[in-house]
């Protein structure tokens, strides 16, 4: 079992930056890849990011794309998600996910952190 814990949400202005953080415990032998998902009021979960574990690699949505960055420290078994140049349509509960990670499914979801872009 992996355990995920993110970390960093809040109430940003459009335009504005935040980053979360997304701590994972236990089986950390078993995560290939994290990423982050989210989820706006009234529609479904929808893929973000994601980095593969071992070599960094990362693949993004196109929503996304140029705008948000996702990174890990492997020593502090971590991911980040810095997010820039946020927009209203960015308001959603966000969602860390780690283990076999896919543009629709994860082995495992941390609890979520609220983000809302508005002025």
């Amino acid at each position: 079992q992996v355990q995920l814990v993110e970390s960093g949400g809040g109430l940003v202005q459009p335009g504005g930056s935040l980053r979360l953080s997304c701590a994972a415990s236990g089986s950390i032998f078993s995560i290939n890849a994290m990423g982050w998902f989210r989820q706006a009021p009234g529609k479904e979960r929808e893929f973000v990011a994601r980095i593969t574990w071992s070599g960094g690699y990362t693949f993004y949505a196109d929503s996304v794309k140029g705008r948000f960055t996702i990174s890990r420290d492997n020593a502090k078994n971590t991911v980040y998600l810095q997010m820039n140049s946020l927009k209203p349509e960015d308001t959603a509960d966000y969602y860390c996910a780690a283990g076999n990670v896919g543009t629709t499914r994860s082995d495992y979801w941390g609890q979520g952190t609220q983000v809302t872009v508005s002025s």
